[in-house]
């Protein structure tokens, strides 16, 4: 559909590109979720697709996080797993039998770490990629993914540090914390993904699904439930008066508007020190 925020692009039968492109800065809203649902429904269909590399169409954006003012937008209905939409999406992405990774330049934040965090691997840009988990700024909780998955790639501490600190985290960091496979020169990022995108699909496709599904068995990968309690916890977060409050004054600050408050979210989300 030409409104899709998704341009998918098939490069051969077994590699596949998903480009993120919803002006103006890519937030992971409800035509979106319908829209990935929709994808992995095509995907899922398709025997011959062995990997799917996710970029973005906005530098500045990867993915930059949840629509709050429209959460009450989100599909009602299960997913195919049973689960509530966005524990769905992340259940079936980690259980694809394709590979998927992530390409990531500009901001990663809130959801769209999220939904990085739950693909199969994930390569960012040193000079351009900004990743962080703002919601405590606004008094809310990560309620797609990264209290379960933080702490297995990063470990305690540090997810503690990404999860209550609500700052911006630049590549090199998440890198060394685990957060990403590698940060890469912006120059050399495209190359390195295609070339591994294109060695991983011109191998057996027994092979790969075996070899995945047997390090994500012990990988301490999250289960469908603490995806959803991470869920019910960030509903009740968002139910509460000065939680709505401050959405409201981070809306009128800019929040969900190109500009500079989202450019340097993390430096505005929380208070003055």
């Amino acid at each position: 559909m030409e409104s899709s925020p998704l341009a998918v692009s098939e490069w051969s039968d077994g590699y596949w590109r998903v480009t993120f492109d919803n002006p103006p800065i890519n937030l992971v809203d409800p035509e979106t979720i319908v829209a990935l649902s929709a994808l992995l429904d095509r995907l899922e269909a398709d025997p011959a697709v062995k990997v799917v590399v996710f970029d973005s169409a906005d530098e500045d954006f990867f993915l930059a996080h949840f629509d709050v003012a429209r959460a009450d937008r989100l599909p009602r209905e299960p997913g195919p797993t049973g689960l509530p939409i966005l524990a769905d999406l992340a259940t079936r992405l980690t259980a694809a039998r394709f590979v998927t990774i992530a390409e990531i330049r500009g901001r990663a934040r809130g959801l769209g770490s999220e939904f990085a965090l739950a693909l199969d691997m994930r390569f960012a840009s040193r000079e351009r990629a900004v990743f962080g988990q703002p919601e405590i700024g606004l008094g809310l909780i990560p309620g797609g993914g990264a209290t379960e998955a933080l702490p297995a790639l990063v470990g305690r501490s540090r997810a503690l540090e990404i999860v209550l600190g609500g700052d911006d985290f630049d590549a090199d960091t998440a890198q060394q914390y685990g957060w990403i496979n590698r940060a890469l020169p912006d120059a050399e990022l495209a190359t390195f993904v295609d070339r591994l995108a294109r060695r991983i699909a011109s191998f057996d496709q027994d092979a790969l699904v075996t070899a995945k599904e047997l390090v994500t068995e012990r990988a301490g990968v999250p289960s469908g439930e603490q995806r959803v309690e991470a869920l019910v916890a960030f509903r009740e977060a968002s139910a509460r008066p000065g939680t709505q409050q401050r959405v409201r004054d981070a809306l009128e600050q800019g929040l969900q508007q190109r500009g500079d408050f989202e450019l340097d979210l993390g430096a505005r989300i929380g208070p003055a020190v």
